[in-house]
């Protein structure tokens, strides 16, 4: 049975990031609020099966890198570590905005959940994330390298369609609150930016 470094780490951080507004997170909403909490899920689901074609690419690319260059997996994951710093610092300085409920055009249940699948899919900074984030958490001398890869994938991927299934079926019932509140959104966008600074600070000194 292989183990995760800092797993409790990653448990923690990895949720924070999840509830923190984003691209999908806003898709999400405003799909919900255009055409129902079902087209939400749907929204969501499809976000969550998208996230499995960078998950794929994440197993087989960087343990096929650990396997040829340990050189070059330590420098990806101190780049990975630069990159989480940078996008810890964006958080922090971000202003928050309103999440704006805009009107999409009505689809059928099958197009949202292609449409949810397809924009994650194409979306490169999910790609970029999942080879900084994922290294920090890993062992690369463990022999269950892809399997350490694809739990901590799969955690991601699950936590992340759940929590943004849960922001699809309150959407309708806190709207103003998504619309309005921009001091909540900044002071949830500054936590967990503070987070990423601490990790990636702490990950480019680390010895492992």
């Amino acid at each position: 049975m292989f183990q995760i470094p800092n797993f409790y780490l990653f448990l923690a951080v990895s949720l924070l990031i999840n509830l923190s507004p984003g691209p999908d997170m806003i898709y999400t909403i405003a799909r919900s609020l255009s055409q129902g909490t079902r087209a939400g899920i749907l929204s969501a689901l499809g976000i969550g099966a998208g996230c499995l074609f960078h998950i794929s690419a994440a197993v087989f690319g960087l343990s096929k890198i650990i396997e040829e260059s340990v050189l070059l997996f330590s420098i990806i994951k101190y780049a990975g570590a630069a990159y989480l710093i940078y996008l810890g610092v964006r958080s922090i300085m971000n202003k928050g905005s309103k999440t704006e409920d805009k009107a999409l055009p009505p689809k059928s249940g099958r197009r949202i959940f292609f449409q949810g699948t397809l924009t994650n899919m194409l979306n490169p900074k999910v790609a970029i994330f999942f080879l900084s984030f994922l290294p920090q958490f890993i062992d690369p001398k463990s022999v269950f390298l892809k399997e350490q890869i694809a739990f901590l994938g799969f955690w991601f991927d699950a936590q992340g369609a759940l929590v943004l299934i849960f922001v699809a079926i309150v959407a309708g019932y806190f709207k103003r609150i998504l619309q309005e509140n921009g001091r909540f959104w900044s002071g949830q966008q500054k936590l967990t930016g503070t987070i990423l600074l601490v990790l990636g600070v702490k990950m480019i000194f680390s010895k492992k």
